[in-house]
């Protein structure tokens, strides 16, 4: 990829209960201009969620169907269900130059970096074991043996950190916020994003 030429991929990952959908949630209304990709998943929604905005909720056999059509860059099942990108929709925004932020668990960023190295990978962490199971907890949507899965999971995920290019400790949520922000606003002016610009200030110097 050329600089100028695609926009930026942002890929954040987390443990449950970490505060990843509230994290991308409050960068996306900072940056309205940068696109959430809507992920296809088979669980149920939860309270408050949107289809079409929070998760596009779909049937286990419309899932098979599209993903025999291949229409997933990536897809993983977590706890019974499954859930896949879109690779249409990634390659409309960054193509035409938007930014996309993209919420998947680790497996699935994995595959994502496979396909988009140059893509920005951020995983999300909770301040200590305590409060990533006091989280989970506080949902109320589990019973412990599900929140000790859960865990259990989260684990195994945090000692899987070494490939990302961030990592973000969610203690607060506006510091986590800031951190964020940084990283989206220092990744927006790489050099290598800004070739194009940088060509056309030297051609410019040329007729002065």
């Amino acid at each position: 990829m050329s600089g100028g030429e695609k926009g930026i991929m942002m890929v954040v990952s987390a443990p449950s209960g970490t505060g990843k959908t509230t994290l991308c949630k409050e960068l996306l209304r900072l940056y309205p201009l940068l696109r959430f990709s809507v992920s296809y998943t088979t669980r149920p929604p939860r309270p408050r969620e949107i289809d079409g905005v929070d998760y596009r909720f779909v049937s286990p056999e419309e899932f098979a169907e599209r993903d025999k059509q291949g229409e997933f860059i990536e897809k993983e099942e977590m706890f019974g269900h499954s859930y896949g990108t879109s690779r249409k929709d990634i390659e409309d925004i960054l193509n035409d130059g938007g930014d996309v932020l993209i919420d998947v668990d680790t497996r699935g960023a994995k595959t994502l970096k496979e396909a988009w190295e140059e893509g920005v990978f951020i995983f999300i962490l909770p301040p200590s074991h305590e409060v990533l199971r006091e989280r989970l907890r506080r949902r109320g949507s589990e019973d412990e043996s599900a929140i000790a899965l859960r865990l259990s999971r989260a684990f195994d995920e945090i000692n899987d950190n070494y490939w990302y290019d961030y990592v973000v400790f969610n203690d607060k949520l506006q510091n986590s916020v800031h951190i964020l922000q940084s990283i989206y606003v220092a990744e927006k002016n790489r050099r290598i994003r800004q070739l194009d610009k940088l060509a056309e200030v030297i051609r410019s110097q040329g007729g002065n």
